[in-house]
């Protein structure tokens, strides 16, 4: 199953960016520190190329510890780039990203060079949270669901520091596949865009690969030889998910298991490595790019055609 969620006002975000980058000084990417490279919009980094960029793994009390270290330095050796992890509900926490954005423009500063920042990325990361901390007020909306945030909006954070939100994005086409099932494990796809049975598996299948010994004790089951179904079922029986006629309801116990993994419920877990998910990035490219050879293939043979694109309208020039 290929996992797409892109809805329209995504659209809107993504040439909003693109019209307000020139005139900002650092760009602070929001990542999920459970799924740092698959919450790494690559549509943003696009978008935002040639300026200064400062990586913030948030939920990182919900994370793998000995991985988020791993990850951070993954960004930190990257070039023009900062990296830091931080529970954005914490105020002296999330405080200390004022201070890296200083150090990666210096120059920015008093009210002639004020600083000009832009936060970004993928819904339901914790944007909104962070701000509502920096600021001490709700400065932005807040929820479980993934798009909560909806237009561009400019927060001060001190007299000669601007920051600007824009509403969570994703890209339109995923093409990494283990990235779509932690995506919408995480929570950052709508709900209808995906089937909880079959992300449960594939939760279950890191799960039992790198944290067999957190999953048994969360479950109360053995787990030795057992593959991703026999583990759901059990999952389902321990938790009563059981139907009419003794039937599992394994429905059930797949949104028990993705409410668990979301609320730390089975333990720190961090769904890739930064080796994995390079991996995986190359497959996912040389797949993408077989599937577009196809479809220009079919295209030239006159099996398929391609929609028209819609001009997008200039903007106007002038005051």
């Amino acid at each position: 199953m290929a996992i797409q969620w892109f809805p329209g006002h995504m659209h809107l975000t993504r040439q909003a960016i693109a019209e307000r980058i020139e005139d900002i000084d650092v760009v602070i990417e929001l990542l999920d520190a459970r799924l740092p490279g698959s919450s790494a919009n690559p549509l943003l980094a696009q978008l935002t190329r040639r300026k200064p960029a400062l990586k913030i793994l948030n939920k990182q009390d919900l994370a793998d510890t000995q991985r988020t270290r791993e990850w951070l330095a993954h960004y930190n050796a990257q070039p023009a780039t900062r990296a830091i992890a931080l529970d954005a509900n914490q105020a002296a926490a999330a405080r200390r990203l004022i201070q890296a954005c200083r150090e990666l423009a210096p120059s920015r500063v008093g009210m002639a060079r004020p600083m000009r920042v832009l936060i970004c990325g993928i819904p339901n990361v914790g944007k909104s949270t962070l701000i509502n901390t920096l600021v001490g007020k709700r400065a932005a909306r807040t929820g479980d669901e993934a798009g909560i945030t909806r237009i561009e909006q400019r927060i001060v954070l001190e007299d000669d520091f601007y920051l600007w939100d824009t509403p969570g994005v994703l890209w339109p086409r995923i093409i990494v596949a283990q990235s779509g099932y932690h995506l919408a494990a995480s929570g950052a796809i709508g709900r209808n865009a995906f089937d909880e049975h079959e992300v449960a598996l594939e939760l279950l299948a890191v799960l039992l690969r790198a944290y067999p010994v957190s999953l048994a004790q969360r479950y109360q089951i053995e787990i030795d030889g057992l593959n991703e179904e026999a583990v759901l079922a059990a999952i389902a029986r321990r938790r009563g998910a059981v139907a009419a006629r003794g039937q599992l309801n394994l429905h059930k116990a797949s949104e028990a298991l993705i409410h668990d993994f979301r609320c730390g419920g089975i333990g720190r877990i961090t769904l890739e490595t930064p080796q994995e998910f390079a991996l995986w990035l190359e497959q996912g490219k040389v797949l993408d790019a077989n599937r577009q050879a196809r479809k220009e293939q079919l295209v030239q043979e006159r099996m398929i055609s391609l929609p028209r694109k819609r001009s997008v309208p200039r903007r106007p020039s002038g005051p």
